[in-house]
């Protein structure tokens, strides 16, 4: 077959994209170097050494992979994910341009310049007063931080940052009471943001520097070995056949790519060319193609091992092991795709769509035959997650054994082309992490700085009183409204600070009110109107992108829900003994299937159909079930299986037959 032909890189773009690789193995060594502290070169580094360096090495790298303006013409696109290493001549994106060929020099020069003075900024307090040159640099960190979230995570979150970044130099005229703290000069800003431990170097960037980039290079390494392929091929080989097969294929292959990707958009770009066009194929409306891989790919950000950016800042938060995180985040993530894979099965049946002739699938021996090395990989990283409970190193050995596989294995071979290629791809992956979340640090500086983010949760506390539903309400609609225009990340930094701390105080489990902020930032992936998974998955579709994002809302309607049970019903964030979660898991998977059923307005296992009072006495009998209170569980048990048993024995299905994929009208049941 022949290979499709590229033109050739030119020479500066090939320079470029040199640089990029050997800035992008530095910063790994030094981590590396850091995390299981070989230190071949020296003492360990400090803590704000150590940052200055990463930010040398990955923040520089953001003026290589993003550009200042946003190409307008659609041909002229920065290439992102699997097409970060296409040769295209006058498009690539190591064409960079001189302007930042020297913002890419200044900034390597002012953050390696801070690292050899670390020392000295702990030792003199340059946080509190630094000497001249140090306040200089301190300014242009700054602007340079803010640039760098710019181009990485738009001007929405950048305006959001510059302005709690300038609050301290007004926070004692402000004219809102509760707003008030200490105030400070610019200099002073200046120096605590750059300089001090709370602010550009603070929490988040020390997850990221220390966790976060391990699990960003499984991920690319995970999907360029060729774990995207695996993943559909055993979702291909378990649900192909079954009824509405290419939904729940799609469903069962973002859950398993999301699962070490984390990233919603990513996860769609990456499944759906292959899952949508085969849903359309199979009867299904074009807007509900795109709305089921849309909602599929948004759980990425939620399902361990690999979740979203957010949860791995939790750690350093809640001050626990990335492990407890996954663990606590497990069941939710469950309840989310089992409420999918309800419904999706639920209009495969009330529409007659049936799966893949047998001949056309994989085989499931083959397929784990074959991708032995996934299934390997996985077991590794959850060994040495929740056994050995070592997140920092984990994902090195990971894929450090991943690789050597990867070169050693007979088929589909690693060589040094798609090494290259691993590398850039980690290299954008994590220098665009490190834009937004070193710019989210001046979120955080901001506050703690005046001390403000102390107080308004006290506020909080005393505004609602002691309705914890209210706060919850609040909260939802807080983490929706700011997702729609900043990054998970930023969104649950900010409410980290303002609203967990609140919810804690009312009694809720710190784990469920922090998974709780993340959920309902990362709702804004399928909500319009932003629904940036949504209108993805759209443009593959090619569906109206409104239609899809309120499809995939429709579709994932579970993930509004369950934060709120959680949230009241700790046992569902793995919070309890053993039986307590057990049981608690049990009553919410029953509850999760009848409220899937109720929104879908089709009971899967007794097959018939719900009418408008059914289907209401289904929804509600589902929320009952994921409640802590042991009466409401029960009555609403009682109710499912009451309305599951009237179901049954009523005649008719309803349904209709779908032969050779064309869906043909039956006689249906009359709807109560």
């Amino acid at each position: 077959m022949t290979q499709p032909t590229h033109p050739r890189i030119t020479a500066r773009a090939r320079s470029w994209r040199l640089v990029s690789i050997l800035l992008t193995l530095a910063g790994t060594a030094v981590v590396v170097s850091q995390v299981f502290l070989w230190n071949p070169f020296g003492p360990t580094l400090l803590t704000n050494q150590f940052l200055y360096v990463i930010l040398a090495f990955f923040l520089s790298q953001v003026f290589i992979y993003y550009r200042a303006r946003k190409p307008k013409d659609p041909t002229d696109v920065e290439p992102s994910g699997s097409e970060a290493h296409d040769d295209r001549l006058h498009h690539s994106v190591f064409d960079v341009p001189w302007w930042d060929a020297v913002l890419v020099a200044v900034t390597m020069g002012v953050c390696l310049y801070l690292a050899l003075k670390g020392e000295a900024i702990v030792t003199f307090g340059w946080d509190v007063q630094s000497p001249v040159q140090a306040l200089v640099l301190a300014y242009v960190l700054w602007a340079l931080v803010l640039e760098c979230l710019r181009r990485s995570a738009g001007l929405t979150v950048t305006v959001i940052a510059l302005a709690f970044s300038l609050y301290p130099m007004i926070a004692a005229t402000i004219p809102v009471p509760i707003l008030q703290g200490v105030q400070f000069d610019s200099n002073s800003a200046a120096e605590r943001h750059a300089l001090g431990p709370d602010s550009i170097l603070g929490l988040p960037l020390q997850t990221a520097a220390a966790i976060l980039i391990g699990f960003l290079m499984f991920g690319v390494v995970l999907q360029r070995t060729g774990g995207a392929d695996f993943f559909l091929d055993v979702a291909r080989a378990l649900f192909g056949r079954a009824r509405g097969g290419s939904a729940k294929v799609a469903v069962t292959s973002s859950a398993g790519m999301g699962m070490m990707s984390g990233s919603a958009v990513s996860n769609v770009l990456t499944t759906g060319p292959m899952t949508i066009p085969a849903m359309k194929r199979s009867g299904y409306p074009a807007t509900y193609a795109g709305g089921i891989e849309a909602t599929a790919a948004a759980g990425g950000s939620i399902t361990p091992p690999i979740m979203g950016t957010a949860a791995f800042l939790m750690v350093s938060f809640l001050g626990i092991p990335y492990s407890e995180v996954a663990i606590a985040a497990a069941i939710p993530a469950f309840l989310y795709y089992l409420g999918i894979f309800v419904q999706v099965d639920a209009h495969a049946a009330k529409h007659g769509l049936r799966g893949e002739a047998k001949h056309l699938l994989p085989k499931m021996k083959a397929t784990l035959i074959s991708g032995w090395p996934f299934i390997f990989a996985i077991a590794l990283l959850t060994f040495l997650l929740v056994v050995r409970r070592d997140e920092a190193k984990a994902p090195f050995i990971t894929v450090v054994v991943m690789l050597l596989i990867a070169f050693a294995r007979r088929q589909n071979r690693l060589d040094m082309a798609g090494l290259r290629d691993i590398i850039t791809a980690s290299a954008r992956a994590i220098s665009e992490i490190i834009g937004i979340i070193a710019g989210v640090g001046l979120i955080v500086g901001g506050l703690s700085m005046t001390g403000v983010s102390l107080s308004l949760a006290g506020e909080l506390v005393t505004l609602v009183g002691d309705n914890v539903l209210l706060i919850l309400i609040a909260g939802a609609v807080t983490s929706f409204v700011l997702g729609m225009g900043m990054t998970i990340s930023a969104v649950y930094v900010f409410l980290a600070l303002v609203m967990a701390p609140a919810l804690v105080a009312l009694d809720v489990n710190p784990v469920a009110a922090h998974l709780f902020v993340i959920y309902w930032a990362a709702a804004s992936y399928i909500t319009p109107p932003v629904a940036l998974a949504a209108f993805a998955a759209a443009g593959i579709a090619k569906s109206p992108p409104m239609a899809t994002g309120f499809m995939a809302m429709r579709l994932g309607v579970v993930k509004y829900i369950i934060p709120f049970c959680f949230a009241l019903n700790a046992a569902l964030v793995a919070q309890g003994s053993l039986g307590t979660v057990a049981l608690a898991l049990g009553l919410a998977t029953i509850g999760v299937f009848a409220m899937a059923s109720g929104f879908e307005g089709w009971m899967p296992i007794v097959d018939r159909r719900l009418g408008p009072v059914t289907r209401v006495i289904a929804v509600v009998a589902g929320v009952s079930l994921l409640l802590p209170d042991r009466t409401t569980q029960l009555a609403g048990l009682v109710a499912a299986l009451l309305l599951a048993v009237f179901l049954r024995l009523r005649p008719g299905t309803g349904a209709r037959d779908n032969t050779d994929s064309q869906a043909q009208p039956r006689a249906e049941a009359v709807a109560v």
